[in-house]
C-alpha cells in the first residue's frame, strides 16, 4: 500500500483528471450551431469557447456549400438487404459535378419541395420540368415527393426529401465537427427558415434534423435572423419623449422564393437584479410578406425555356429530326443547360450580355452557341417586375405602417443583385433607402448562430430581445350542441410565445381542433390542419368538483391553455383545467390536528381563558419571585375579560374559492400522414448502412493510394545505391518483377478490389523489400551503435575499479576511528571537571556573567559506512562482463557475413544493452546521492545570569578597552537614527 503522502497525490491526480475530462467534455458539448437552409446554398456559422463566431467551411475551404447530394453508381446496383456496398455520397459541388453524368441521381434544390404532395402540384411539375432526369414518385401512405434511385435495385424504397435534407444536414454537421477540433461533437442547432413556413413545412424541417441527429433549439425567421445579426454591432435608443422606434424591412430574395420582413429595433429598460435597470436591445418582428415562386430558379426558368427553343430552332437539330420537346425530356442535355444557366444569370448581373459555348449535347453529337443580352432578359423577366413590389406592400399591411416611415431597406440573398430587382425596389421605396450593409449571403446565417448562443447556457452574449410572428392566423374548432364552431385564436401578427385562456362551457368528454389559414402570396388563402386534441377525464373531473366541492354544473368552467410555441411558432395546448367557485370549509391544519389528538386543541373560545389565566398565574408567581412586596399587576386582572368577550363574537361570513382539477389531453398530429415509427426506423437504418459504406470505402481508398504509392517507391528503391549493396541481383528481378505485376493490376482489375485485397498485395511487396531495407538501415546504424556501447562498457569498468578504491579505503578509515574513539573514552574518563572561563572579546563592557559549568567530554565522531557494498560491485561487475562477451561474440559473427546477408546482431539490440548497463550503473551511483536525515540536536540548557563585579584583564585586553573608551564618548545611533545604550547593542549580539 503506498504511503499516505503519496495516497493523496494518487487521489489529488485522480481528481484533477477528472476535472479536465468533464471540463473537456463540456467544452466539446457546449458548441452550438447556426443553419440557413436555403434553396440554392446551405450556410453554417459555429459558435464554440475559442471560436467566437465563424463561418463553417467545407471541406474545399468554400464558405458556402450547394444544397446538393448525389450518389455515385457502383457497377452493380446495390440493394438495403445487402448493405455490403452502397453508392458513394458527394455533396455540394462535387455533387453539381456528376448531374450532366448521372442526372437521375443528383438530387439539388430539394427545400420548396418540402410538405408538398407529389400529385396535383403546379410547383412540383415545374420542377420535374427543370431536371427531367429526376424520377419523382409518390411516398407510400403520405403521398408527399420522394425520389427513385436507379443506382440501386428495382424495388428499393424511393428516397423522400427529408431523408436526403438530413444527409446535408449530416454533411453540414460533419464539417462543422471538423472545424471545431477532434474530439467535438455537435447537436444543438438553431434553424433560419423562410417565414411563410406552414406546420406541414416545418415538421419536415424537424423530421430531417431528428435523422441527421440534431437537436433544434429553436426555429427562426430568415428576416428575424437577418434583423438580429444587423443588431449586434449597432445599440438603439429608447423609446422616450420625441424618440421614436426605427423600422426597417429586410428583403430577402433567394434561389426559391422572396419575403419581405418589417422590423422594430429600439432600445428597452428592463428590471434588472435588486433595485437596478438595465437597457436592453429588442428587435420584433411586425409584418411578414412573401412570393413562395419569386426567385432565382424561376429566373434561370426563363432563360432555360429560351435556351431550348433556340436549341431547338438549330439547323443541327432540325437535321437529326428533333425540337425543343425532345431536349426537354433528355435529362443528361438538360442537366447541362441547367448549370450554365446559373452561370449566364449571375454574368449579367454586372455585364450587358453573356455568352455560351456548349459541346457534345444531345447523345455528344450537338454544339451550339448562346447569346443573351440584359435587354432580352429584362424582356423575358417582365412578369415578374410586379411581383417584386408585392411581399412588400403585404408586410407593410400587417405592420399597420407605411413607406415613409421606413428608416432603410436591407438587401439579403444571391438573387437580390439581379439590376431589374433592385431598380424596381428603388423605384418603390426610393435609392436612398436601399441598403447593402449587412453581408447578403452570411447575415441570416451569423443572426441565427447568434440566437443559439443566447439559448445555449454556455455562453453569455449582448442582451437582445427578439420576437418573431405567426405569420399565419391560427383557428380553432369543436362541435357544441350539434353544431360545428369555429374562432379565432391568433393572428398573423400575433408573436410567438404568446399564450391565451380559451374557455368552453363543455362539461363532458370532447374534442377540437387548431388549424392554420394560409395566405400563398397572390395565390388566395386556404385551411391545413395541425392537430386534434381529446380530452381523457373531462367528465371524471366534472363529478368530482360537483360532488366534493358542491359545485353545480352551471358554475363549471372548462379552460384551455394554448400559446404559440417559442421553438417553431406552432400553436400547442400546454395544460387544461376545469374550475368552480366553492365555500371554503376551515379545516384545521396539519399542526392542530396532533395538537387535538393529544388533547391541546385549538386555542380558541374557552381554551383562550384557560390560556389566559394560566398566563396571569404565571406571570404574578414571576413579579412575586422577583419582587415580593410588588402589588398585583392591573393587565393581569383585566384579561380574563378580554377573553370572555372573544367567545361571545360572533363569526365571521364563510369565505369562497376557486376548486381546479386539472384534465388530461391526448394531442393527434393532422394534415399530411406523419412517418411511422417503423418507417423512421428503416431510414436510420438505410442512412447508417450509407455512413459504414462511405467509412470502408475511404479506408479502400486509403489503401488503394498506399499500395501505388509503394509501387512507385520500389522503382526508386532499386536504383539506390545502398539498397544495391544490400540485396542480390536475384531479389531485386522479382522485386521489379512483382511491382510491374502489381502495377498492372492495379489499372486493371485491382480498380474494384476489395480493402483485403489490396492489403494482401501490399503485405506480399513489402515482404521482399523490407529484408532488404533493414540490412541497409542496418549497415547505416550498426556502427555508431557498436562504438557507443564499447565507449560505455569502457567507462563502466572505470567506475568499478574508481567504487573498488573507494570502498576500500572507507573501510581503513572506519577501522581507525573506531580504535580512537575506544582510546577517547577512556581519557575523558579520567579527567577531573575543571571551571572554565570565556572571553567574549568586549573587556570594557558591563557584563553578567554565568554560572560554573563543567565541560563534557567531547564525543568522538561516528566512522563513516561505506557508501557502497560487495554486492554493488558484484553487479556491475557481472552485468559489464556479460555485456561485453555478448557484443565480441556477436561482432566476431556479423564479420563473417556479407552485406547481403541478414545481419545477425541488430541497432535495437545494441541500444537495449546500453540501456541495461546504464541501468544498473545509476543505480548504483543514486545510492551515493541519498542523504540519510540529520540527527535531531539536543537543546543546550540555558545559562543563569546574576550581575558580579569586573574582573581584571590582560594587557591586551587593557588595550581593548581604553580604545573601547576612548569609543565611548561618541554616541551609538540604531538605522532609525535613534540614541542607543551600548550595553543593548552588546546584547542583540549576544542574541544573534
Amino acid at each position: 500500500m503506498p504511503p499516505h503522502g503519496r495516497r493523496r497525490n494518487c487521489h489529488l491526480l485522480l481528481l484533477l483528471s477528472l476535472v479536465t475530462f468533464l471540463v473537456t467534455t463540456a467544452s466539446a458539448a457546449s458548441a452550438v450551431l447556426g443553419i440557413d437552409i436555403g434553396t440554392e446554398y446551405i450556410k453554417a456559422a459555429l459558435v464554440k469557447p475559442g471560436i467566437p463566431l465563424e463561418i463553417v467551411l467545407t471541406k474545399d475551404s468554400k464558405r458556402k456549400e450547394a444544397a446538393a447530394v448525389a450518389f455515385k453508381p457502383l457497377r452493380t446496383k446495390s440493394s438495403s438487404s445487402s448493405s455490403d456496398a452502397f453508392p458513394e455520397r458527394l455533396y455540394g459541388g462535387d455533387a453539381l459535378a456528376l448531374s450532366a453524368r448521372y442526372p437521375s441521381d443528383v438530387y439539388l434544390n430539394l427545400k420548396p419541395l418540402l410538405g408538398l404532395k407529389a400529385k396535383n402540384n403546379g410547383f412540383v411539375k415545374e420542377y420535374s420540368a427543370w431536371h427531367p432526369g429526376l424520377k419523382i414518385v409518390e411516398t407510400q401512405e403520405r403521398g408527399t415527393v420522394s425520389f427513385q434511385s436507379e443506382s440501386f435495385v428495382e424495388g428499393e424504397d424511393p428516397f423522400t426529401v427529408e431523408e436526403l435534407l438530413a444527409m446535408e444536414f449530416q454533411n453540414i454537421k460533419s464539417n462543422a465537427e471538423a472545424f471545431a477540433g477532434k474530439g467535438s461533437m455537435i447537436r444543438d442547432v438553431v434553424l433560419s427558415i423562410p417565414g411563410f413556413y406552414t406546420a406541414e413545412e416545418k415538421r419536415a424541417i424537424q423530421v430531417a434534423a431528428d435523422l441527421a441527429d440534431l437537436r433544434v433549439l429553436a426555429m427562426t425567421s430568415d428576416g428575424l435572423s437577418v434583423g438580429l445579426n444587423y443588431a449586434t454591432s449597432r445599440t438603439f435608443p429608447v423609446v422616450k419623449g420625441t424618440v421614436k422606434p426605427e423600422y426597417h424591412l429586410v428583403y430577402d430574395m433567394g434561389a426559391g422564393s422572396t419575403t419581405a420582413t418589417i422590423l422594430r429595433f429600439q432600445g428597452k429598460n428592463v428590471k434588472d437584479v435588486g433595485k437596478f435597470n438595465k437597457t436592453v436591445q429588442d428587435v420584433q418582428v411586425l409584418g411578414v410578406g412573401w412570393d413562395k415562386t419569386l426567385g432565382g430558379d424561376a429566373f434561370n426558368g426563363l432563360i432555360l425555356e429560351d435556351l431550348i427553343t433556340k436549341f431547338g430552332d438549330s439547323k443541327r437539330i432540325k437535321a437529326l429530326g428533333a425540337d425543343a420537346s425532345f431536349i426537354k425530356k433528355d435529362g443528361r442535355t438538360v442537366a447541362k443547360l441547367w448549370k450554365e444557366v446559373e452561370r449566364l444569370r449571375q454574368v449579367l448581373s454586372a455585364n450587358t450580355e453573356a455568352t455560351s459555348s456548349f459541346e457534345g449535347l444531345l447523345y455528344e453529337d450537338v454544339n451550339f452557341k448562346y447569346k443573351l443580352t440584359r435587354a432580352e432578359f429584362e424582356s423575358l423577366t417582365a412578369k415578374y417586375t410586379e411581383r417584386v413590389r408585392f411581399p412588400i406592400m403585404q408586410a407593410l399591411s400587417l405592420a399597420k405602417l407605411d413607406l415613409v416611415d421606413l428608416e432603410s431597406v436591407i438587401l439579403h440573398g444571391g438573387a437580390v443583385r439581379t439590376p431589374f430587382v433592385q431598380k424596381e425596389l428603388e423605384s418603390i421605396i426610393g435609392s436612398h433607402k436601399v441598403r447593402t450593409n449587412v453581408n447578403s449571403d452570411e447575415a441570416a446565417c451569423f443572426g441565427a448562430a447568434f440566437k443559439a448562443a443566447g439559448i445555449s447556457p454556455s455562453f453569455r452574449v449582448k442582451e437582445i430581445r427578439v420576437g418573431d410572428v405567426a405569420a399565419h392566423a391560427v383557428g380553432l374548432s369543436w362541435v357544441s350542441d350539434g353544431k360545428e364552431r369555429q374562432q379565432k385564436l391568433f393572428q398573423q401578427s400575433s408573436h410567438t410565445g404568446t399564450e391565451k385562456q380559451v374557455p368552453f362551457k363543455i362539461t363532458e368528454d370532447f374534442s377540437f381542433s387548431l388549424h392554420q389559414q394560409i395566405l400563398d402570396g397572390v395565390e388566395g388563402t386556404r385551411d391545413i390542419p395541425i392537430s386534434r386534441i381529446q380530452t381523457l377525464n373531462l367528465t371524471a373531473s366534472v363529478k368530482e368538483l360537483t360532488e366534493k366541492s358542491g359545485c353545480s354544473i352551471a358554475g363549471v368552467n372548462t379552460t384551455f391553455s394554448i400559446r404559440l410555441s417559442p421553438i417553431n411558432g406552432l400553436p400547442e395546448v400546454t395544460r387544461g383545467s376545469v374550475s368552480c367557485e366553492a365555500v371554503e370549509t376551515k379545516k384545521g391544519d396539519f399542526v392542530d390536528n396532533v395538537k387535538g389528538l393529544f388533547g391541546f386543541g385549538s386555542k380558541k373560545g374557552e381554551q383562550d381563558t384557560l390560556g389566559s389565566e394560566s398566563e396571569t398565574s404565571s406571570t404574578s408567581s414571576k413579579a412575586a419571585t422577583e419582587s415580593p412586596a410588588a402589588p398585583p399587576s392591573k393587565s393581569s386582572a383585566s384579561e380574563p375579560k378580554a377573553s370572555s368577550s372573544k367567545t361571545t363574537e360572533k363569526p365571521k361570513d364563510a369565505k369562497k374559492k376557486i376548486e381546479v382539477v386539472y384534465v388530461g389531453i391526448s394531442v393527434n398530429e393532422t394534415g399530411l400522414p406523419q412517418f411511422s415509427p417503423s418507417e423512421l426506423r428503416r431510414i436510420k437504418d438505410r442512412m447508417a448502412s450509407f455512413d459504414a459504406s462511405d467509412r470502408n470505402r475511404k479506408l479502400r481508398e486509403e489503401a488503394l493510394n498506399t499500395l501505388e504509392g509503394y509501387t512507385y517507391k520500389a522503382r526508386d528503391l532499386i536504383e539506390d545505391e545502398g539498397f544495391v549493396k544490400a540485396s542480390t541481383g536475384q531479389e531485386r528481378a522479382k522485386i521489379e518483377e512483382k511491382f510491374k505485376t502489381a502495377s498492372d493490376w492495379l489499372y486493371g482489375d485491382g480498380a474494384d478490389a476489395s480493402r483485403e485485397e489490396l492489403k494482401s498485395r501490399l503485405k506480399e511487396l513489402r515482404d521482399l523489400v523490407d529484408p532488404i531495407q533493414k540490412r541497409k538501415e542496418e549497415a547505416l546504424k550498426r556502427p555508431q551503435e557498436v562504438k557507443s556501447l564499447q565507449d560505455s562498457l569502457e567507462q563502466t569498468k572505470g567506475l568499478i575499479e574508481m567504487v573498488r578504491l573507494q570502498a576500500a579505503k572507507a573501510s581503513e578509515a572506519a577501522a581507525s576511528a573506531s580504535a580512537s574513539s575506544a582510546s577517547s573514552a577512556s581519557e575523558a574518563q579520567a579527567t577531573p571537571q575543571t571551571t572554565s572561563t570565556v572571553d567574549d572579546g568586549f573587556a570594557d563592557l558591563e557584563e553578567e556573567p554565568s554560572t560554573t559549568s563543567t565541560k563534557p567530554a567531547t564525543a568522538s565522531k561516528v566512522p563513516e559506512m561505506p557508501t557502497y557494498s560487495t554486492e554493488d560491485i558484484a553487479d556491475m561487475s557481472r552485468t559489464h562482463e556479460s555485456i561485453k562477451k555478448w557484443l565480441d561474440d556477436k561482432l566476431a559473427e556479423q564479420e563473417k557475413l556479407g552485406p547481403t546477408d541478414d545481419p545477425v546482431i541488430l541497432s535495437s539490440d545494441l541500444a537495449a544493452k546500453s540501456k541495461e548497463l546504464n541501468k544498473v550503473v545509476m543505480e548504483v551511483l543514486q545510492k551515493k546521492m541519498q542523504v540519510p536525515p540529520k540527527p535531531k540536536s539536543s537543546k543546550k540548557p540555558k545559562k543563569s545570569k546574576t550581575k558580579s563585579p569586573k574582573k581584571s584583564k590582560t594587557t591586551s585586553s587593557n588595550s581593548s578597552s581604553t580604545s573601547a573608551a576612548a569609543e565611548s564618548d561618541i554616541p551609538k545611533v540604531d538605522k532609525e537614527g535613534d540614541a542607543v545604550n551600548p550595553g543593548e547593542i552588546e546584547e542583540g549580539k549576544d542574541e544573534l
